[in-house]
C-alpha cells in the first residue's frame, strides 16, 4: 500500500526534474509547505486524502502554484491584481508534465484547476487537483 508520502514524492519528482518548468520557476518546488515570508513563483504539494485498507487505492493531491500579485493603476488609482499571465503559463507547463509523467502502477490524472486569492501576501495561487488511481 502507498501512502500520502509515496504520492507527494511522485510528484514532487515529477515536477523538480521537469526541465521547461525549472528553467521558468524563479522559487522552488516544496512538498507540503513553502518558505515562510517567501515572494518567489513556487509549487507546492500535498495529498489531502489517499485510503489505505482497499485496493485500488483511491487519493487526492494538490498542486498550488503561487505567483506574486501585480500592481495595476487605473483612473490613478493602484490596485493588486493577479498576475494571469505568469499563472497561465507556470500552469500550462505543470499540466503538461503531469500529463506526461508515468509511473507504473499509479495512475493520475488532473481533476480540477482553480485560482485562489491570498490577499494577506499580495499573492494568487492556481490549485490543480490530482485524483490518484493506484492498483
Amino acid at each position: 500500500m502507498k501512502q500520502v508520502f509515496d504520492t507527494d514524492t511522485t510528484l514532487f519528482q515529477t515536477l523538480s526534474n521537469y526541465p521547461a518548468l525549472t528553467s521558468e520557476l524563479s522559487g522552488g518546488v516544496y512538498l507540503r509547505q513553502r518558505p515562510d515570508n517567501s515572494e518567489a513563483e513556487d509549487i507546492v504539494i500535498n495529498t489531502i486524502t489517499l485510503t489505505q485498507e482497499f485496493a485500488p487505492q483511491l487519493g487526492t493531491s494538490n498542486v498550488n502554484i503561487y505567483v506574486k500579485d501585480i500592481t495595476v493603476t487605473h483612473d490613478g488609482k493602484s490596485s493588486k491584481m493577479p498576475n494571469v499571465t505568469r499563472l497561465r503559463t507556470l500552469s500550462g507547463i505543470v499540466m503538461e508534465a503531469l500529463r506526461g509523467a508515468y509511473v507504473a502502477g499509479l495512475a493520475m490524472r488532473i481533476e480540477s484547476q482553480s485560482v485562489i486569492d491570498e490577499p494577506a501576501i499580495s499573492q494568487h495561487f492556481v490549485n490543480i487537483r490530482i485524483r490518484w488511481n493506484i492498483h
